[in-house]
């Protein structure tokens, strides 16, 4: 997405901040730390907004939106990435209109 949120660092507790910690497997297989900010429901589906877990907390990121999608575990979810640029870009304006007075957003 084209759209950058400034993650203050001072609206997150540490206590919270590794409470919300998801890890993820890249193309690669590589273990990528996410902090995980909301989960949004739209149209009757759920999406996860993450934001990559960087040294730099105080550098603009961009979040990662993913569909969350049931797996045949109870205990186990499976998140897939979105193609679809509006329901994208939907997902993140729910996201930006419920954290605006949190998050600095920037739209490039």
């Amino acid at each position: 997405m084209s759209d950058e949120l400034n993650n203050n660092p001072q609206n997150f507790g540490e206590e919270e901040e590794f409470d919300n910690i998801i890890v993820l497997n890249d193309e690669d297989g590589n273990e990528v730390e996410f902090e995980f900010l909301d989960l949004i429901e739209y149209e009757g589906e759920e999406y996860v907004v993450l934001l990559p877990n960087d040294e730099e907390e105080d550098e603009l990121g961009e979040v990662l939106i993913l569909k969350l999608e049931d797996t045949e575990s109870e205990d186990e979810e499976s998140y897939v990435s979105v193609d679809d640029e509006e329901v994208l870009n939907n997902v993140f304006e729910i996201f930006k209109e419920k954290f605006k007075d949190e998050f600095n957003f920037v739209d490039e």
